[in-house]
Order: structure tokens, then C-alpha cells, then sequence
């Protein structure tokens, strides 16, 4: 899992601040910074139109990042970052994601005490003290919280121009943001129908009724669960009792690890590893493709 004292050692000893910094310069480079409001910014080199978005939800005005192609209606995708949040790495997959044909939400799951980035990036959050700042945000998301949210969203995006709300909804996640992509497909099966979990924290929690393997007799979604092989080594038997709970409940599930520590799917995480990540983006890409009809 992402650990204060794990996130402080990769940052000093395998990236520098002006490495990361680089990172997040070139991929900028090759796409469009986003807009504020609701302002829609055209990226000719892409083809993609973006923008800053805002709508209500139970608890109060969730905000994000919003990217799709400039033409057409494509199924839609909910991002949740890690525990970051909002900032160009997250975005940039995000368009990387709208290139290939879907329409992509970024969400801001700090919404309910913050709106918009927060952190430029992994080194910006050390530097500020982030595991301290977003310490009590992250306290108000859990299972209920990030199902009120789903809710909301999956409404917004069946609304927008350029969804094809007649296929199915994907939803991925890093770090803590990947136990919502579960409990996001729980509360809407109706509509969420593939699920992706790249280095997830908490995917099972034993003495929580809403853990997230405990909550899939409510899911109708395909799943990949994307274990770091650095999470698998402290905690081996949770993948097996994840893919098990999914079995009982007749859930479509790949659960496996990846050559790569916890982070090795974000650009500006000190655990990047191209090769793991790109070997994940095409993995993503299959269960979409398969599943998002």
C-alpha cells in the first residue's frame, strides 16, 4: 500500500523533484493543460475536447476533469486518482484513455473540503506534508461515501453530450482509488460493467462489512485486479482471497501481480515502470473492449 515512509524513501532515493518535474513537462507538452469552468479546450494534435467540470452530488459539488474525442458518442470511463489526487499525471492518462475512444472523467475525490489540484505531483505532495493534509479527506471516503458519489456521477456522464449511455460504464483506480472501483460498480451494476484496480490499497479489509470483496454479489462488472508485486509480497493471501470471494459470487476476475512495486502505473510516482504500466494500459484497454458494449 502507499505508505508515508515507503513514498518519502522512493522520492529521495530513486526520483528527484527535477526528475519528476521533467516527467510532467513533456507529457504536458504533448497534450493540452485543461480549462477552467466549464470552458471547453480543443486539442487539434489529439483530436480530444476537455474541461473542468463541476455537478452536484449528495455531498456537495463534486468536481473534475472531463476529456473525451471532439466527435462521436463513446462509452464512458470514471478515474479515481490516488491519493494525490487531481494533477497532470491523472490527466494525462486520461487523454491518453479519450485517444483511444472513450470519454473520461477524472474525479476529485476531495471534493467534499477541496476543489481542483491540490499536489503538481508525487514530489509537490511530499514536500507539502500531503499524507498529513489529506489525512482527515480521506477519513470521509469510505464504502458509503464513494457510493453516493458513483451515483451522481454515473448520472452526470449518461447526460453529457458525446456518452453513449446505451453502453457500458468502466471505472479505474489507483492506490486508494481502487477499492472505489469496486464499490463505484456495486452501486450502479446497472451501469458500471468493468472495473480496474492498479496497486489498490484495502481491496480486502476482514473486519469490514464493506470491504471490497465482500460486496461482490452486488456486481455485474468484469474485473481486473491489478496487484503491485511489492503489496503482494506483505500482504500474499489477499489476492487469493480476493479472486475466491469473486469466484463464490460468480464475478468475471483477473487478479494478478505485476512486475512492478505499488506506483509503477503513474508517470510522476517514483515507482514508474514503463514497461509494467504499458502492459497494464493494454490490459485495461482488453477488459473495455470486452466488456463496454
Amino acid at each position: 500500500m502507499c505508505e508515508e515512509s515507503k513514498l518519502a524513501e522512493w522520492a529521495k532515493t530513486t526520483l528527484s523533484r527535477r526528475q519528476l518535474g521533467a516527467l510532467t513537462g513533456a507529457a504536458a507538452v504533448a497534450a493540452c493543460a485543461s480549462s477552467d469552468g466549464d470552458s471547453i479546450a480543443q486539442n487539434a494534435v489529439l483530436g480530444l475536447k476537455e474541461r473542468g467540470v463541476s455537478f452536484s452530488a449528495a455531498d456537495g459539488t463534486l468536481d473534475g476533469f472531463f476529456v473525451q474525442p471532439e466527435s462521436g458518442r463513446h462509452s464512458a470511463v470514471i478515474l479515481w486518482p490516488d491519493i494525490a489526487g487531481i494533477r497532470e499525471a491523472k490527466r494525462n492518462i486520461a487523454r491518453k484513455l479519450a485517444s483511444a475512444g472513450y470519454a473520461v472523467l477524472v474525479v476529485n475525490p476531495y471534493y467534499r473540503d477541496v476543489a481542483g489540484e491540490q499536489f503538481a505531483d508525487f514530489a509537490t505532495f511530499i514536500d507539502a506534508g500531503g499524507f498529513n493534509k489529506v489525512g482527515p479527506w480521506r477519513k470521509k471516503l469510505d464504502a458509503s461515501a464513494i457510493m453516493r458519489d458513483a451515483t451522481a456521477i454515473v448520472g452526470w456522464l449518461d447526460s453529457q453530450q458525446g456518452v453513449d449511455s446505451t453502453r457500458g460504464i468502466g471505472t479505474q483506480g489507483y492506490c486508494m482509488g481502487g477499492p472505489f472501483t469496486i464499490w463505484s460498480a456495486a452501486a450502479v451494476p446497472a451501469r458500471i460493467k468493468a472495473a480496474a484496480s492498479f496497486h489498490g490499497g484495502g481491496l480486502v479489509r476482514p473486519d469490514n462489512p464493506m470491504s471490497p470483496h465482500k460486496v461482490l454479489d452486488k456486481v455485474e462488472a468484469r474485473l481486473l485486479i491489478a496487484v503491485a508485486q511489492d503489496d503482494d509480497a506483505e500482504a500474499p493471501n489477499d489476492k487469493t482471497i480476493f479472486a475466491q470471494a469473486a469466484d463464490a459470487a460468480d464475478v468475471a476476475a483477473v487478479v494478478t501481480v505485476y512486475p512492478g512495486d505499488h506506483g509503477w502505473m503513474v508517470a510522476d510516482s517514483p515507482a514508474y515502470e514503463a514497461t509494467a504500466a504499458a502492459r497494464g494500459e493494454a490490459d485495461l484497454k482488453a477488459l473495455y473492449a470486452a466488456a463496454l458494449t
